[in-house]
């Protein structure tokens, strides 16, 4: 057995747990400060806190495995995010001035803020736990591979998951998102690095990018091109546009959003991060090489993992790894602190009378292990690749982003009824079509069709509800 890659792995796990202890010294972990960082972050940590959705296990291994797998239609990762940060410049500061204005904590209280209604509040909070255990999964399916795989069999994924779910449970229970954002420093830097790395290694290993491409089309004719698996034109569009409306409807990334010290930060972020995301390149560069060094895996997730192994040797393996595991680590903890602070802050607050802020807090950190062992049960039975995961979440989190949107540049156009009704709405017909097995309709990605049917939903319902309610208060004044 290679004992080399093991090490730097669990090395690598050793490092952001002391990361995530020294991140929370001399500061009075309350709610605030756990959950937000006091509102103090600057530009650093704001952009690699919202950097972290690009670099997640879904990019390392999900976009690779998809460039194995899939093909062209893989380039959507590419483009979603340039569409969720041209809206964040004019989307974002307007959130963070309601949220610092309001004093707010979470994703729901924005809407129990803006509508006045804790309903609706529980509503949001618990459509977004929903949506985040398949993502959270995603990540955890992802970190279980890189160590089963790192260990060339030694251990299992289930035992690598059950590790990792427990270490993230410690780690967000203990720093909150202070360790968060220190870890993402380090992977960041790490990630960049490796990512180029193998993006270059591995292409040039089989000949050059120009031969590789070459190859793979007189192998598979038509496998760059959209269209493969009956992913074309409409369901890039489609899914580009529902993921990259709902990349900040996630509630850990709403919830990053009022972390920062002021807004002139996010305008900044905006111009930047797009090139940032330009380096995802590389990773689909590894995937498509890796058809050509490993073909024919039975898991497309394992293709990055299985290539390097086979061109590199083990301690070049275990430095990858190690990487990996930070993109699983970093956007899993923020994952698990907004599902534990959703359900104490908006579910158990609003309907216990004897909820104080220091049971919300225990409340918090008690259903932060509860998730962790909810999405551990969930690892288990589940062998869905990791993108379909993530989508599958995104379907949820982009039905928020209507009433989001009305209600920051159009509040007269949206009641509370509208916007209860349209997120049900929307998220009916994503279980609706999830439970029936389609993924696409009419070649459009059914989470757009779901968040189409939603925004017309919130524009019917609330111009009833609001002449309803404007007649009402004619008569009472009468």
């Amino acid at each position: 057995m290679h004992k080399s890659p093991m090490v730097i792995i669990f090395a690598t796990i050793l490092i952001s747990l002391i990361l995530g202890m020294l991140a929370r010294r001399k500061k009075k972990m309350d709610l605030e400060q756990w959950s937000v960082g006091g509102r103090g972050f600057g530009v650093m940590f704001v952009f690699l806190l919202l950097a972290g959705e690009i670099y997640t296990t879904f990019t390392f291994l999900g976009g690779s495995g998809w460039a194995y797998g899939t093909g062209g239609p893989t380039v959507y990762i590419l483009a979603y995010g340039a569409v969720a940060y041209l809206f964040s410049y004019f989307l974002l500061p307007p959130i963070w001035r309601y949220a610092k204005e309001h004093n707010l904590i979470s994703q729901p209280d924005f809407f129990i803020k803006m509508f006045d209604s804790k309903w609706l509040g529980i509503l949001v909070a618990v459509v977004g736990v929903v949506a985040i255990i398949p993502y959270l999964q995603s990540q955890m399916t992802g970190l279980g591979l890189i160590v089963e795989t790192a260990s060339y069999g030694a251990i299992s994924q289930p035992v690598s998951i059950g590790i990792a779910m427990i270490v993230l449970a410690v780690y967000v229970t203990i720093s909150g998102i202070h360790g968060t954002a220190w870890t993402a420093v380090l992977k960041d830097i790490l990630i960049v690095i490796v990512v180029l790395f193998i993006g270059i290694a591995l292409p040039i290993h089989v000949g050059g990018f120009h031969d590789m491409f070459t190859k793979i089309n007189q192998e598979k004719p038509g496998f760059l091109t959209l269209g493969n698996g009956g992913m074309g034109i409409p369901w890039f569009i489609s899914t580009v546009a529902m993921t990259g409306l709902g990349f900040y409807m996630w509630p850990h990334a709403f919830g990053a959003v009022y972390t920062a010290k002021h807004e002139r930060i996010f305008r900044r972020n905006a111009i930047f991060l797009p090139l940032y995301q330009l380096v995802l390149l590389f990773v689909f560069f590894a995937g498509f090489a890796a058809i050509l060094i490993v073909p024919n895996l039975q898991n497309s997730n394992l293709a990055l993992l299985a290539a390097v192994q086979k061109v590199f040797p083990a301690w070049v393996a275990g430095i990858i790894g190690g990487a990996g595991v930070l993109t699983a680590i970093v956007p899993g903890s923020l994952m698990l602190m907004s599902a534990g602070t959703l359900i104490a802050e908006n579910i158990y607050r609003p309907l216990s009378k004897s909820a104080t802020d220091a049971k919300v807090q225990i409340v918090a950190r008690v259903f932060v292990w509860i998730v962790a062992a909810v999405t551990f049960l969930f690892s288990l039975q589940s062998n869905a690749a990791i993108v379909s995961l993530l989508l599958m979440g995104y379907d949820f989190v982009s039905q928020f982003f209507p009433t989001v949107l009305l209600a920051i540049f159009a509040r007269g156009a949206v009641s509370k009824v509208g916007a209860f009704a349209g997120i049900l709405v929307g998220v009916g017909l994503v279980v609706y079509f999830t439970l029936s097995g389609q993924s696409i309709l009419w070649g459009v990605n059914i989470g757009f069709w779901s968040m189409l049917g939603n925004m017309i939903v919130v524009l019917v319902v609330s111009a009833v509800t609001r002449d309803a309610s404007s007649k009402v208060k004619e008569s009472v004044t009468a």
